[in-house]
Protein backbone atom coordinates (compact mmCIF):
# COMPACT_ATOMS: atom_id res chain seq x y z
CA UNK A 1 0.00 0.00 0.00
CA UNK A 2 1.36 3.25 -1.03
CA UNK A 3 0.94 5.96 1.37
CA UNK A 4 -1.46 9.35 0.74
CA UNK A 5 0.16 11.31 3.62
CA UNK A 6 -2.08 14.47 2.33
CA UNK A 7 -5.53 12.84 3.49
CA UNK A 8 -3.47 11.62 6.57
CA UNK A 9 -2.95 15.06 7.51
CA UNK A 10 -6.12 16.31 6.99
CA UNK A 11 -8.11 13.61 8.57
CA UNK A 12 -5.24 13.50 12.01
CA UNK A 13 -6.96 16.85 13.95
CA UNK A 14 -10.77 14.94 13.96
CA UNK A 15 -9.31 11.85 15.46
CA UNK A 16 -11.10 11.06 18.46
CA UNK A 17 -12.69 13.99 18.57
CA UNK A 18 -16.75 14.12 18.22
CA UNK A 19 -17.05 14.44 14.65
CA UNK A 20 -18.02 11.98 12.17
CA UNK A 21 -15.47 12.16 9.08
CA UNK A 22 -16.87 11.54 6.04
CA UNK A 23 -14.80 10.58 3.32
CA UNK A 24 -16.23 11.21 -0.04
CA UNK A 25 -14.68 10.82 -3.58
CA UNK A 26 -15.81 9.14 -7.02
CA UNK A 27 -15.48 5.17 -6.71
CA UNK A 28 -11.95 3.72 -6.58
CA UNK A 29 -10.21 6.85 -5.98
CA UNK A 30 -8.83 5.79 -2.65
CA UNK A 31 -11.01 6.53 -0.14
CA UNK A 32 -10.57 2.76 1.28
CA UNK A 33 -6.49 2.84 1.45
CA UNK A 34 -6.95 6.25 3.10
CA UNK A 35 -9.84 4.13 5.72
CA UNK A 36 -6.43 1.65 6.21
CA UNK A 37 -3.87 4.68 6.41
CA UNK A 38 -6.24 5.71 9.66
CA UNK A 39 -6.17 2.45 11.20
CA UNK A 40 -2.70 2.06 10.93
CA UNK A 41 -1.77 5.08 12.40
CA UNK A 42 -4.05 4.21 15.67
CA UNK A 43 -2.46 0.61 15.58
CA UNK A 44 0.99 2.76 15.85
CA UNK A 45 -1.03 4.91 19.02
CA UNK A 46 -1.38 1.66 20.89
CA UNK A 47 -5.22 0.84 20.11
CA UNK A 48 -5.90 -2.76 20.48
CA UNK A 49 -6.73 -4.53 16.62
CA UNK A 50 -10.07 -5.60 18.21
CA UNK A 51 -11.32 -1.50 19.28
CA UNK A 52 -11.08 -1.65 15.25
CA UNK A 53 -14.23 -2.26 13.28
CA UNK A 54 -13.96 -2.40 9.70
CA UNK A 55 -17.07 -2.78 7.34
CA UNK A 56 -16.83 -2.78 3.27
CA UNK A 57 -20.45 -2.51 2.29
CA UNK A 58 -19.41 -3.85 -1.19
CA UNK A 59 -18.23 -6.75 0.23
CA UNK A 60 -20.66 -10.20 -0.28
CA UNK A 61 -19.29 -10.65 3.27
CA UNK A 62 -21.33 -8.02 4.86
CA UNK A 63 -24.61 -7.45 2.26
CA UNK A 64 -26.75 -9.30 5.52
CA UNK A 65 -25.84 -5.69 7.00
CA UNK A 66 -28.22 -3.62 4.71
CA UNK A 67 -30.34 -1.18 7.30
CA UNK A 68 -29.85 0.54 9.93
CA UNK A 69 -31.08 -1.94 12.57
CA UNK A 70 -28.93 -4.78 11.62
CA UNK A 71 -25.56 -1.91 11.56
CA UNK A 72 -26.54 -1.01 14.77
CA UNK A 73 -27.13 -4.63 16.36
CA UNK A 74 -23.51 -5.58 14.35
CA UNK A 75 -22.35 -2.58 15.91
CA UNK A 76 -23.09 -3.19 19.67
CA UNK A 77 -22.55 -6.51 19.84
CA UNK A 78 -18.65 -5.50 19.47
CA UNK A 79 -18.58 -2.59 21.50
CA UNK A 80 -16.61 -3.45 24.61
CA UNK A 81 -17.95 -1.12 27.73
CA UNK A 82 -14.77 1.02 29.20
CA UNK A 83 -13.12 0.84 25.91
CA UNK A 84 -13.59 3.66 22.85
CA UNK A 85 -14.35 1.66 19.61
CA UNK A 86 -12.75 3.31 16.32
CA UNK A 87 -15.74 2.53 13.40
CA UNK A 88 -14.90 2.34 9.34
CA UNK A 89 -17.55 2.54 7.39
CA UNK A 90 -17.03 1.94 3.55
CA UNK A 91 -19.28 2.93 1.06
CA UNK A 92 -22.38 3.42 3.86
CA UNK A 93 -24.55 4.37 1.10
CA UNK A 94 -25.41 1.03 0.59
CA UNK A 95 -27.15 0.46 3.51
CA UNK A 96 -31.01 1.94 4.26
CA UNK A 97 -31.45 4.69 6.20
CA UNK A 98 -27.79 4.41 8.01
CA UNK A 99 -27.98 7.69 9.23
CA UNK A 100 -29.84 7.11 12.08
CA UNK A 101 -27.65 4.35 13.05
CA UNK A 102 -24.98 6.70 13.06
CA UNK A 103 -26.45 9.19 15.14
CA UNK A 104 -27.75 6.30 17.77
CA UNK A 105 -23.94 5.23 17.71
CA UNK A 106 -22.87 8.84 18.66
CA UNK A 107 -25.60 8.75 21.70
CA UNK A 108 -25.33 5.51 22.96
CA UNK A 109 -21.38 4.14 22.82
CA UNK A 110 -17.96 5.45 23.01
CA UNK A 111 -16.99 5.38 19.56
CA UNK A 112 -15.09 7.68 17.11
CA UNK A 113 -16.75 6.98 13.40
CA UNK A 114 -15.30 7.45 10.56
CA UNK A 115 -16.93 7.10 6.77
CA UNK A 116 -16.54 7.03 3.30
CA UNK A 117 -19.62 7.68 0.43
CA UNK A 118 -19.78 7.09 -3.77
CA UNK A 119 -22.45 10.04 -3.72
CA UNK A 120 -22.39 13.68 -2.79
CA UNK A 121 -25.71 12.99 -1.04
CA UNK A 122 -24.37 11.82 1.66
CA UNK A 123 -24.05 15.06 2.97
CA UNK A 124 -27.65 16.37 2.22
CA UNK A 125 -31.01 15.67 3.75
CA UNK A 126 -31.08 13.44 6.77
CA UNK A 127 -27.50 13.05 7.13
CA UNK A 128 -27.64 16.90 7.70
CA UNK A 129 -30.49 16.65 9.97
CA UNK A 130 -29.49 13.72 11.78
CA UNK A 131 -25.96 14.90 12.52
CA UNK A 132 -26.03 18.86 11.82
CA UNK A 133 -22.72 20.04 13.19
CA UNK A 134 -21.40 16.64 13.87
CA UNK A 135 -19.27 16.00 10.91
CA UNK A 136 -16.60 17.17 8.62
CA UNK A 137 -16.37 15.84 5.10
CA UNK A 138 -12.38 15.21 4.03
CA UNK A 139 -12.85 15.12 -0.08
CA UNK A 140 -10.44 12.31 -1.66
CA UNK A 141 -9.64 12.65 -5.08
CA UNK A 142 -7.90 10.55 -7.51
CA UNK A 143 -4.14 10.62 -7.76
CA UNK A 144 -2.42 14.44 -8.14
CA UNK A 145 0.64 14.56 -10.60
CA UNK A 146 2.71 15.00 -7.02
CA UNK A 147 1.22 11.95 -5.79
CA UNK A 148 1.49 9.49 -9.35
CA UNK A 149 5.26 10.48 -9.14
CA UNK A 150 5.53 8.84 -5.29
CA UNK A 151 3.94 5.76 -6.69
CA UNK A 152 6.25 5.13 -9.22
CA UNK A 153 8.77 5.54 -7.72
CA UNK A 154 7.25 3.64 -4.74
CA UNK A 155 7.46 0.58 -8.19
CA UNK A 156 11.66 1.66 -8.31
CA UNK A 157 10.18 3.57 -11.45
CA UNK A 158 10.35 7.22 -12.91
CA UNK A 159 6.88 8.91 -13.46
CA UNK A 160 6.37 11.28 -16.09
CA UNK A 161 3.73 13.96 -16.99
CA UNK A 162 2.69 12.95 -20.23
CA UNK A 163 2.21 8.94 -18.76
CA UNK A 164 -0.26 11.08 -16.04
CA UNK A 165 -1.84 13.18 -18.50
CA UNK A 166 -2.63 9.84 -20.79
CA UNK A 167 -3.33 7.51 -17.62
CA UNK A 168 -5.12 9.77 -14.98
CA UNK A 169 -5.06 9.30 -11.46
CA UNK A 170 -7.00 6.33 -10.76
CA UNK A 171 -4.67 4.88 -8.12
CA UNK A 172 -5.05 1.59 -9.49
CA UNK A 173 -3.55 2.56 -12.29
CA UNK A 174 -0.49 3.29 -11.09
CA UNK A 175 0.27 0.15 -9.39
CA UNK A 176 1.60 -1.77 -12.32
CA UNK A 177 2.17 -1.09 -15.90
CA UNK A 178 -0.44 -1.22 -18.15
CA UNK A 179 -0.85 0.22 -21.75
CA UNK A 180 -2.90 2.74 -22.25
CA UNK A 181 -5.61 0.25 -24.08
CA UNK A 182 -5.58 -1.88 -20.77
CA UNK A 183 -5.68 1.24 -18.40
CA UNK A 184 -9.00 2.16 -20.17
CA UNK A 185 -10.61 -0.55 -20.13
CA UNK A 186 -9.91 -0.74 -16.35
CA UNK A 187 -11.32 2.78 -16.24
CA UNK A 188 -13.70 2.21 -18.32
CA UNK A 189 -14.99 -0.86 -16.07
CA UNK A 190 -15.27 1.39 -13.12
CA UNK A 191 -16.89 3.91 -15.02
CA UNK A 192 -19.87 1.17 -15.92
CA UNK A 193 -19.83 0.60 -12.52
CA UNK A 194 -20.20 4.06 -11.26
CA UNK A 195 -22.93 4.61 -14.08
CA UNK A 196 -24.80 1.26 -13.26
CA UNK A 197 -25.08 1.51 -8.83
CA UNK A 198 -24.70 4.99 -8.30
CA UNK A 199 -26.66 6.81 -10.97
CA UNK A 200 -29.29 4.16 -12.66
CA UNK A 201 -30.18 2.04 -9.50
CA UNK A 202 -29.91 4.80 -7.37
CA UNK A 203 -32.07 7.59 -9.45
CA UNK A 204 -34.28 4.66 -10.92
CA UNK A 205 -33.09 5.70 -14.62
CA UNK A 206 -35.31 3.45 -17.10
CA UNK A 207 -33.68 5.96 -20.35
CA UNK A 208 -29.91 4.31 -20.44
CA UNK A 209 -29.80 5.18 -23.98
CA UNK A 210 -30.24 9.05 -22.89
CA UNK A 211 -27.96 8.91 -19.95
CA UNK A 212 -25.37 7.39 -22.29
CA UNK A 213 -25.90 10.42 -24.74
CA UNK A 214 -25.79 12.93 -21.81
CA UNK A 215 -22.73 11.59 -20.64
CA UNK A 216 -21.08 11.39 -24.01
CA UNK A 217 -21.98 15.09 -24.82
CA UNK A 218 -21.01 16.83 -21.15
CA UNK A 219 -17.57 14.86 -21.51
CA UNK A 220 -17.05 15.98 -25.57
CA UNK A 221 -17.50 19.62 -24.12
CA UNK A 222 -15.18 19.20 -21.01
CA UNK A 223 -14.40 23.11 -20.13
CA UNK A 224 -16.56 24.58 -22.74
CA UNK A 225 -19.58 26.94 -21.52
CA UNK A 226 -22.72 24.98 -21.80
CA UNK A 227 -26.14 24.41 -19.89
CA UNK A 228 -29.34 21.94 -19.87
CA UNK A 229 -30.64 23.87 -22.30
CA UNK A 230 -27.96 23.38 -24.48
CA UNK A 231 -27.70 19.90 -24.39
CA UNK A 232 -31.85 19.86 -24.87
CA UNK A 233 -31.29 22.03 -27.78
CA UNK A 234 -28.55 19.82 -29.29
CA UNK A 235 -30.53 16.76 -29.13
CA UNK A 236 -33.82 18.51 -30.87
CA UNK A 237 -31.44 19.26 -33.70
CA UNK A 238 -30.79 15.63 -33.77
CA UNK A 239 -34.62 15.40 -34.16
CA UNK A 240 -34.95 13.61 -30.93
CA UNK A 241 -36.84 15.83 -28.38
CA UNK A 242 -35.60 15.82 -24.52
CA UNK A 243 -37.55 16.91 -21.56
CA UNK A 244 -34.63 19.72 -20.11
CA UNK A 245 -35.74 18.54 -16.82
CA UNK A 246 -34.52 15.18 -17.62
CA UNK A 247 -31.45 16.99 -18.39
CA UNK A 248 -31.24 18.83 -15.07
CA UNK A 249 -31.47 15.42 -13.91
CA UNK A 250 -28.93 12.87 -15.18
CA UNK A 251 -26.14 15.85 -15.11
CA UNK A 252 -27.32 16.19 -11.32
CA UNK A 253 -27.00 12.90 -11.22
CA UNK A 254 -23.34 12.51 -12.62
CA UNK A 255 -22.44 15.11 -10.31
CA UNK A 256 -23.78 13.79 -7.38
CA UNK A 257 -21.59 10.53 -8.22
CA UNK A 258 -18.68 12.53 -8.34
CA UNK A 259 -17.98 11.69 -12.71
CA UNK A 260 -18.56 15.51 -13.34
CA UNK A 261 -18.27 18.73 -11.40
CA UNK A 262 -20.35 21.83 -12.24
CA UNK A 263 -18.18 25.02 -11.99
CA UNK A 264 -20.07 28.16 -12.53
CA UNK A 265 -19.02 31.22 -13.77
CA UNK A 266 -18.33 34.15 -11.28
CA UNK A 267 -18.03 38.25 -12.21
CA UNK A 268 -15.23 39.68 -11.41
CA UNK A 269 -16.11 42.52 -11.18
CA UNK A 270 -19.58 42.33 -9.44
CA UNK A 271 -17.92 39.50 -7.13
CA UNK A 272 -21.11 37.53 -7.70
CA UNK A 273 -21.75 33.89 -9.03
CA UNK A 274 -23.44 33.93 -12.46
CA UNK A 275 -26.66 31.31 -12.29
CA UNK A 276 -26.04 30.12 -15.97
CA UNK A 277 -23.78 28.83 -19.17
CA UNK A 278 -21.33 26.87 -16.09
CA UNK A 279 -18.44 24.71 -17.32
CA UNK A 280 -18.30 20.86 -16.37
CA UNK A 281 -15.33 19.05 -15.97
CA UNK A 282 -14.48 14.87 -15.03
CA UNK A 283 -13.72 13.48 -11.64
CA UNK A 284 -10.83 12.39 -13.57
CA UNK A 285 -9.59 12.55 -17.28
CA UNK A 286 -9.29 9.26 -17.69
CA UNK A 287 -13.18 8.96 -17.80
CA UNK A 288 -13.22 10.64 -21.20
CA UNK A 289 -10.54 8.70 -22.59
CA UNK A 290 -12.19 5.65 -21.08
CA UNK A 291 -15.55 6.49 -22.99
CA UNK A 292 -14.33 8.19 -26.21
CA UNK A 293 -10.84 7.33 -26.51
CA UNK A 294 -7.67 9.84 -26.94
CA UNK A 295 -7.81 12.73 -28.97
CA UNK A 296 -4.40 15.00 -29.09
CA UNK A 297 -7.42 17.67 -30.25
CA UNK A 298 -8.83 17.19 -27.20
CA UNK A 299 -5.91 18.21 -25.16
CA UNK A 300 -6.91 21.72 -24.45
CA UNK A 301 -10.29 20.33 -21.84
CA UNK A 302 -8.12 17.86 -20.50
CA UNK A 303 -5.17 20.61 -19.43
CA UNK A 304 -7.98 22.64 -18.10
CA UNK A 305 -9.54 19.45 -16.11
CA UNK A 306 -5.99 18.66 -14.37
CA UNK A 307 -5.68 22.52 -12.97
CA UNK A 308 -8.87 22.41 -11.98
CA UNK A 309 -8.54 19.28 -9.83
CA UNK A 310 -5.49 20.62 -8.67
CA UNK A 311 -7.14 23.62 -7.48
CA UNK A 312 -9.77 21.91 -5.98
CA UNK A 313 -7.52 19.05 -4.18
CA UNK A 314 -6.17 22.37 -2.06
CA UNK A 315 -9.16 23.50 -0.96
CA UNK A 316 -9.91 26.43 -3.18
CA UNK A 317 -13.45 27.13 -4.53
CA UNK A 318 -12.94 27.20 -8.63
CA UNK A 319 -14.88 28.91 -10.47
CA UNK A 320 -14.71 30.40 -14.38
CA UNK A 321 -13.42 34.05 -14.22
CA UNK A 322 -15.95 36.78 -16.08
CA UNK A 323 -14.63 40.62 -16.20
CA UNK A 324 -16.50 42.69 -19.52
CA UNK A 325 -16.16 40.76 -22.45
CA UNK A 326 -13.67 38.89 -21.17
CA UNK A 327 -13.17 35.32 -19.52
CA UNK A 328 -10.56 33.69 -17.15
CA UNK A 329 -10.68 29.96 -16.79
CA UNK A 330 -10.03 29.70 -13.19
CA UNK A 331 -10.79 32.05 -10.79
CA UNK A 332 -9.80 30.05 -7.60
CA UNK A 333 -10.98 31.78 -3.92
CA UNK A 334 -9.72 30.00 -0.33
CA UNK A 335 -10.65 31.95 2.74
CA UNK A 336 -8.69 35.31 1.87
CA UNK A 337 -6.30 34.00 -1.07
CA UNK A 338 -7.56 34.51 -4.26
CA UNK A 339 -5.67 33.08 -7.40
CA UNK A 340 -5.92 33.25 -11.00
CA UNK A 341 -5.41 30.78 -13.84
CA UNK A 342 -5.29 30.49 -17.53
CA UNK A 343 -4.72 27.38 -19.48
CA UNK A 344 -3.85 26.71 -22.60
CA UNK A 345 -1.81 23.88 -24.78
CA UNK A 346 1.21 26.21 -26.14
CA UNK A 347 1.33 29.93 -26.85
CA UNK A 348 2.08 29.38 -30.64
CA UNK A 349 1.99 33.00 -32.18
CA UNK A 350 1.92 36.41 -30.90
CA UNK A 351 -1.89 36.60 -30.69
CA UNK A 352 -1.91 33.51 -28.69
CA UNK A 353 0.06 35.42 -26.28
CA UNK A 354 -1.73 38.04 -26.56
CA UNK A 355 -5.28 36.76 -25.89
CA UNK A 356 -4.30 34.58 -23.15
CA UNK A 357 -2.43 37.04 -20.88
CA UNK A 358 -4.50 40.03 -22.50
CA UNK A 359 -7.14 37.85 -20.34
CA UNK A 360 -5.85 39.66 -16.85
CA UNK A 361 -5.68 43.74 -18.40
CA UNK A 362 -8.89 44.14 -16.79
CA UNK A 363 -8.25 42.35 -13.38
CA UNK A 364 -6.30 45.32 -11.19
CA UNK A 365 -5.67 43.83 -8.31
CA UNK A 366 -2.37 42.16 -6.46
CA UNK A 367 -3.49 38.39 -6.51
CA UNK A 368 -1.23 35.82 -8.18
CA UNK A 369 -2.38 35.46 -12.21
CA UNK A 370 -0.86 32.84 -13.80
CA UNK A 371 -0.98 31.62 -18.13
CA UNK A 372 0.05 27.89 -17.35
CA UNK A 373 1.03 26.47 -20.80
CA UNK A 374 2.57 22.87 -21.89
CA UNK A 375 5.64 25.10 -23.34
CA UNK A 376 9.21 24.05 -21.20
CA UNK A 377 10.32 27.91 -21.48
CA UNK A 378 8.55 30.52 -19.17
CA UNK A 379 8.08 34.15 -20.00
CA UNK A 380 6.26 36.79 -17.47
CA UNK A 381 4.60 39.48 -18.89
CA UNK A 382 5.60 42.96 -17.95
CA UNK A 383 2.51 43.37 -15.88
CA UNK A 384 3.43 40.55 -13.48
CA UNK A 385 1.43 37.42 -15.15
CA UNK A 386 3.32 34.47 -14.48
CA UNK A 387 3.84 32.22 -16.96
CA UNK A 388 4.32 28.44 -16.35
CA UNK A 389 4.90 24.51 -17.50
CA UNK A 390 1.78 23.03 -16.69
CA UNK A 391 3.79 20.08 -14.70
CA UNK A 392 5.41 22.54 -12.70
CA UNK A 393 2.79 24.16 -11.73
CA UNK A 394 1.05 20.76 -10.43
CA UNK A 395 4.08 20.41 -8.39
CA UNK A 396 4.29 24.29 -6.73
CA UNK A 397 4.05 24.24 -2.92
CA UNK A 398 1.77 27.34 -2.91
CA UNK A 399 0.21 29.83 -5.83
Amino acid sequence: MVSRPVYLEKIRPYIDKPLVKVLTGIRRCGKSTVLEMVRDELRFRGVAEQALVYLNFESMTHSEINTSVRLYDFVRDRVQPGTRTYLFLDEIQEVEAWERAIDSFLVDFDCDVYLTGSNSRLLSGELATYLAGRYVEIPVSTLSYAESLEFAAARGKQGDFVTFLRLGGFPVLHTSDYSFDQAYQIVGDLYASATLRDIVQRHKIRNLALLEKIVKFAFENVGNLFSAKKVADYFKSQQRKVDIETVYAYLAALEQAFILYKVPRYNIQGKEILAINEKYYLGDPALKFAVLGFRDRDLGGTLENLVYLELRRRGYQVFVGIIGDKEIDFVALRKDEKVYVQVAYKLADENTVAREFGAFAAVRDHYPKYVVTMEEFWQDNVDGVRHRNLADFLLMDSY
